[in-house]
């Protein structure tokens, strides 16, 4: 088995975990792909579903000193954690632990939930089904509403004290036509007030594109807005209220929003193994890599407490399939996730598609 397809194995079946207190603690619950835990193979740090079902039965399991990754009960390659930040250490004037407002994802990135609420969470109707928003904000390990404030206090400790490379701001969507636009320009600009670090924002596309311009004015260097699926069955299906906003708004979004960062500095997640079949998703990333979007093709990751945490994880052959044929269509484009400024993408870590772009 050769590094890509072991990571692409890994990511569908998760990693049965020994002793949880090893390395950095894992992420558990939040608004997007979760459940995660960072490991490095091979050079090569991903995040690994570690706290669902599928990993609790997963054929790989690594030992308590979290020097072997083992198949089967038999070694197959050294594996190691990434060490638990400094800046989780500190707490903000009115003690709240930085770890609440901010969180180490793979090994140099900070990752930030600004609004850990969505209209569309609490309501059968129009939540996303894969979503696990709410269950961090309700187990208490974050807060509602990050102040730009504390956002850049926290920034400037993960740069200063662990050599963190660059930031990812997303939001729940709040029940404005900004979609969270406006209130992530005002957590990049105090930002970039207080540490020169690369920032990708994520939103649902806003009513006004103006916003586009207002966000890379205040210092956000990428911009993420995200499909999760390609089909508009499979759309309407698992994320009813999120399919509301139909595909070709988020086309002509896109096209404005890469005038705006440049061809290769927006980003769109596809949470492969929804519904959608190999076809559409290969149509679906042909369509964003001719508008300048990189596709961010990621395994989808059933999430304890959801209402898809029984649904599988897609298998290694079709991961494979759509890696192969996805990392070729980005091989020949102009852009790459080496080349993003900041972002999902650019981390890569969720996701084994840069391993098979070269």
């Amino acid at each position: 088995m050769n590094k890509q397809q072991l990571i692409t194995d890994l990511q569908s079946h998760g990693l049965k975990l020994i002793d949880s207190q090893i390395g950095a603690s894992g992420r558990q619950g939040g608004a997007g792909p979760s459940d995660h835990k960072a490991v490095t193979i091979e050079g090569t740090t991903i995040m690994v579903p570690i706290y669902n079902t599928p990993a609790a039965s997963s054929p790989y399991s690594t030992n308590q000193t979290a020097q072997v990754l083992e198949l089967n009960g038999e070694a197959i390659a050294p594996i190691s954690f990434p060490k638990q930040p400094k800046f989780y250490n500190l707490t903000t004037e009115d003690g709240i632990p930085y770890w609440k407002i901010a969180l180490l994802h793979s090994h140099d990135v900070l990752a930030t939930t600004v609004l850990q609420t969505c209209m569309r969470y609490s309501d059968a109707a129009t939540a996303c089904q894969f979503c696990a928003i709410g269950q961090s904000l309700a187990a208490g390990k974050t807060i509602a509403r990050k102040t730009p404030a504390q956002l850049a206090e926290v920034a400037e400790a993960a740069v200063r004290l662990d050599h963190v490379k660059h930031m990812v701001m997303t939001t729940g969507t709040p029940n404005t036509s900004d979609r969270g636009s406006a209130y992530l320009t005002e957590c990049a600009a105090a930002i970039k007030a207080k540490v020169n670090l690369p920032i990708q924002a994520q939103c649902e596309p806003p009513d006004d594109f103006a916003w586009f311009d207002r966000m890379k004015t205040a210092g956000v260097d990428s911009l993420g807005m995200h499909l999760e699926a390609a089909d508009p069955e499979v759309r309407a299906k698992i994320m009813p209220g999120k399919a509301s906003v139909p595909l070709d708004y988020y086309y002509k979004a896109f096209e404005a929003s890469v005038k705006v960062f440049g061809r290769g500095q927006v980003s769109t997640y596809l949470l492969a193994g929804l519904g959608d079949s190999l076809e559409t998703l290969i149509e679906m990333c042909d369509r964003l890599i001719r508008l300048g979007v990189y596709p961010f093709v990621v395994p989808f990751v059933p999430i304890t407490g959801t209402p898809l945490e029984g649904h599988a994880a897609p298998d290694r052959d079709f991961m494979l399939a759509l890696y192969q044929q996805v990392g070729a269509m980005i091989q020949q484009s102009d852009f790459s996730a080496t080349e993003m400024k900041a972002g999902c993408a650019k981390c890569g870590a969720c996701s084994a598609l840069s391993n098979f772009e070269s």
